[in-house]
Parts: C-alpha cells; sequence; structure tokens
C-alpha cells in the first residue's frame, strides 16, 4: 500500500511540475524592437483567419515566428493578438489566443 501511495504522490508532484513549466513567464529587462510587417499571402480560403506573428522562448531569448493563415478551432473564430506586458523587473510576452 505505501508503495502504490508513494507512486500517486510521485506522479502528482510531477505533474504540478509540468504546469508549472507550461505556464512559466519569462522576463526580459529590454523588448525586442518590432518586427518589419511583410504583406501576408493570399487567405487559402474564406474559413481561414490571419494570426499576426507571435513571440517564442527558445533558449535564452525570444523569438519571433511569423504569422500564418489558421484554421479557427470549432465556435472559437477571433484571433487575439499576443502582446507585451510590463512586469517588475522587465517584460513579459503574453500569447495570443483563440476566442
Amino acid at each position: 500500500m505505501k508503495k502504490y501511495l508513494s507512486k500517486i504522490i510521485t506522479l502528482f508532484l510531477l505533474s504540478l511540475l509540468v504546469s508549472f513549466i507550461a505556464d512559466a513567464q519569462f522576463v526580459i529587462k529590454v523588448r525586442p524592437v518590432a518586427p518589419v510587417v511583410r504583406v501576408h499571402p493570399l487567405c487559402p480560403s474564406p474559413r481561414h483567419v490571419w494570426v499576426n506573428g507571435e513571440y517564442i522562448w527558445r533558449g535564452d531569448r525570444y523569438e519571433y515566428i511569423e504569422g500564418y493563415w489558421g484554421l479557427p478551432p470549432e465556435h472559437r473564430n477571433h484571433w487575439i493578438d499576443g502582446r507585451w506586458r510590463h512586469r517588475r523587473g522587465g517584460w513579459i510576452w503574453i500569447p495570443g489566443h483563440w476566442r
């Protein structure tokens, strides 16, 4: 029984750690310069929605990923752009999402 309880507790703690890492926010002192916006390609279908570029954390810095045409999930057809938010000690990137 102790062995079984020990495994459950270990799995629970591991799942907490994974969820913490997934929600991690990386603070930087100076936010990146806004990228040059290129004209986006033609829309592939009337169902597609343009998703503006985003920043992702890679290694030790934020990298800009260019925008793309995306198919919205069912019942969520409006893209909310990501944005920079000032926090104590610097800036964090709040990712975009479907609404």
